[in-house]
């Protein structure tokens, strides 16, 4: 089971603030937990904020400050319930045009994308295995390839392919499920990268992160 990218940032406050969790392994209760008792201060246009939560920016500057995001998010996808392999959820409705980006956590096997700082869509991933490890830091997206198929591991389907990397490190469609991993691409379910490669475009920022945050604090801005 996969914990939604909001469970994360909310475990990283608590251990900041020293707020504690409450005992419990329910999404809904980790999420009300951490809930500010001053109201966010939203930004002037919000979509729709049925099936998503808005994040305040004072969290986020502890978030920032310990690696987990490099640009401010306005609100988050309410996931109600653990993730588990093959599972996604996608919801853009109401969300305004602007720029996109790609999160990826490997430790907690989620990627995110976002459009104008809210959360359209998150995943449970496939990774690279030992010996061929998925790279973290930040790349654009170099190309998107709709049919694409890997010249060097038995022409493999690689559906959907947005390419990271001059050597091939990408995002694909792939049969996500327990006990698999890639050769260093980070793998989606299929239709999950469907409705990516629709909402991305060449340049566009991928951020992918070891998912183990730093406890230095640091002054960042949102």
């Amino acid at each position: 089971m996969f914990r939604s990218l909001f469970v994360i940032v909310a475990a990283l406050i608590a251990a900041i603030s020293g707020i504690g969790l409450p005992n419990s392994s329910h999404h809904e209760v980790a999420r009300a937990s951490v809930r500010v008792q001053q109201p966010p201060r939203a930004p002037a246009t919000l979509p729709d904020m049925s099936g998503r939560i808005a994040v305040n920016p004072d969290q986020m500057r502890d978030a920032f400050a310990s690696g987990l995001i490099d640009r401010p998010i306005r609100s988050i996808l309410d996931v109600r319930g653990p993730m588990s392999y093959g599972d996604y959820v996608w919801n853009d409705k109401g969300v305004p045009p602007g720029p996109t980006w790609i999160r990826v956590d490997l430790h907690a096997q989620l990627m995110s994308v976002f459009r104008s700082g809210h959360e359209i869509g998150t995943a449970v991933i496939l990774y690279g295995a030992d010996g061929l490890p998925t790279p973290t830091g930040k790349f654009p997206i170099l190309a998107k390839l709709k049919d694409h198929k890997s010249v060097t591991y038995d022409n493999a389907p690689m559906p959907y392919t947005l390419r990271l990397t001059g050597d091939g490190v990408s995002i694909h469609g792939s049969n996500v499920r327990w006990g698999f991993a890639t050769h260093g691409c980070v793998g989606i379910p299929k239709a999950f990268a469907a409705k990516v490669f629709g909402v991305v475009n060449v340049g566009d920022p991928v951020f992918i992160i070891s998912g183990e945050p730093s406890r230095k604090k640091a002054t960042a801005s949102a």
